[in-house]
This record gives structure tokens, sequence and C-alpha cells, in this order.
């Protein structure tokens, strides 16, 4: 059994593009975690030694990203691709005055609306393929995996994050009702399988643990919802819930309390991996190098 087997038909996909573009115009005031992921990532680009001439963000949101991966690759031309046109829009909004000023979320880029399992980009077109936090957003990341591969050269640099599945782990044991209350979150050691699948070379899969800290279980909500993190599980519920279970929830939440803070858990998956020379032709032949020494 492959590692993708069963994973379609759980996520709604037109909920996710709702939910980001509702939260497009204010994302940049919810968006702290995934800019720490983002930073996160970056570091790790210091280990990293090439000059791309192109890097795809894939799943930009409002390109938060592309000014860190500007200034890092100073001559690369850069590409931002996300599903939601109210994000792009967003991101190429004037900015405030003093943001000009400072230089902030300034990166001269292209900015494409399309879907991560059928871009519109030709085939070995990027040198970087760029994912901050989309995977667990997708029914199965497999298809965006297999499109990262195909737009990216020989040599070239898959890197990105997601979600693993101790992710708010409080608020779905909260819950009671039967309902999915967070997304379903895909274990490392799958997406690494994926990434083999798709022809991916020297996969490196790591993870760590983020605990945020709320006074209140609203507050959490809240800021879920402004960073438009809300459950787009199929097997939510559809209706409004009941005061009811809120209640319960809530109460349920209060027995997690420590040090007078409530948690929630994110556990963040890192991946990376390179796109090696293809080892046979479209048609299944064998594909034989040789290295031929240089004439003197």
């Amino acid at each position: 059994m492959s590692a993708q087997d069963n994973l379609n038909g759980f996520v709604d996909r037109q909920h996710v593009g709702r939910r980001f573009s509702r939260a497009a115009a204010q994302y940049g005031e919810g968006d702290f975690f995934a800019r720490e992921v983002d930073r996160r990532m970056q570091e790790r680009l210091d280990y990293v030694r090439m000059e791309p001439k192109r890097i795809l963000d894939l799943g930009c949101s409002r390109g938060a990203s592309l000014p860190g991966l500007a200034a890092r690759f100073p001559s690369a031309e850069l590409i931002g691709v996300d599903l939601s046109l109210d994000m792009l829009r967003a991101g190429r909004a004037p900015r405030a005055g003093w943001q000009r000023w400072l230089g902030l979320g300034k990166s001269d880029a292209q900015y494409l609306a399309g879907d991560a399992a059928n871009l519109p980009l030709k085939a070995q077109c990027t040198a970087v393929v760029w994912s901050n936090l989309l995977l667990h957003w997708l029914d199965n990341p497999l298809p965006a995996l297999a499109e990262a591969h195909r737009v990216l050269e020989v040599g070239g640099l898959l890197m990105f994050s997601t979600l693993g599945p101790d992710t708010l782990k409080e608020l779905r044991a909260a819950f009671a009702d039967g309902y999915a209350h967070t997304q379903r979150f895909i274990d490392m050691h799958d997406l690494g399988d994926m990434l083999v699948e798709t022809g991916f070379a020297d996969p490196v899969m790591d993870m760590e643990v983020i605990t945020l800290t709320y006074d209140d279980f609203d507050a959490m909500l809240h800021e879920l919802r402004a960073a438009g993190s809300s459950c787009a599980m199929k097997a939510r519920r559809h209706g409004l819930t009941g005061k009811r279970s809120w209640e319960s929830a809530r109460a349920a939440y209060e027995t997690m309390r420590r040090d007078g803070k409530l948690p929630a858990t994110f556990e963040v998956v890192y991946g990376h991996a390179w796109k090696a020379a293809p080892k046979q032709t479209a048609d299944g032949r064998a594909i034989i190098r040789f290295d031929l020494p240089r004439k003197k």
C-alpha cells in the first residue's frame, strides 16, 4: 500500500479557499505563526550552497516569505503561487508608509493564481520550490509533490514545512461530539515516502514541537480564525455548533491549563529533497550515463 492510499476525499477544497480569501485582508495580523516557521525554514538555508535563478513559493498567501528569499538570493527571479486570488491581491497592495521606508514586505515577484496539484508552469522552470505550511490543507499532498518535482530543474531543491499529527491535539480532545475540529495531519514518515514515490532524491525529514499558550479558550479560537486556520475537513460540523457543545469543550480544555495558561501544541514538520537526474526515459527505457575522460 502506498503512502497516499486512503487520503483522497477528506478535505473540503472549496472551504479552504473561502476561509483564506475571507482572512486575506487582515492576514498580516494573524499569520505570526507562519512567519515564525518561515524564519526557521530560512535559517536552514544557511547550509545550502546554491545560487538559484528562479524560486517558486508554492502556497505563498500574501507573499510574506518572498522578501526574505529575495534578500538571501538577490539575483533570483521570484514567483508566488496561491489558490486564493484575494490573498494574492492583498500581497500586491501598497504597504504602509513606514513599511515602504524600511523596505519591509518588498520583493519584485510575479504572482500567479494556481492549484498546487496543477501548476500553471512549464517543466523544469525553477531551481527552488519553497512551501511554508501548505501541505496539510491539501486533500492529498502527493499530486502537489509530483508537480513540484515536475517544475524543478535537475539538481533543484524542494523545501517545505507542514504540520504533523500532534498539532492541536488539545482541541481535538476537548470535543466529544464526533465531528472533526482540526485538519487531518500526515505523519512525516509518510511524507518522506511520498517524496521518494514522486522521484525526489535524498529526502530529509525532521520535526519540532512548538507550544503556544493562551489566557482563555476564545482567544485561541480567535487567533486560529484570523489566520484562516479553521477546520476544513468534510467531517466537520456544517451547521452551527450548539451552546452545550461549546461549553463542554471549554470545560474540557480548562482541565489542560498549566501554570495559568491553556496550551496549544503544533508539531512542525520540515522536509527537503533534491531532484536528481532521471534514471529512465518516459517510455521506461533505462538511461545509462558515461563519464568520459577529458582530453588533455
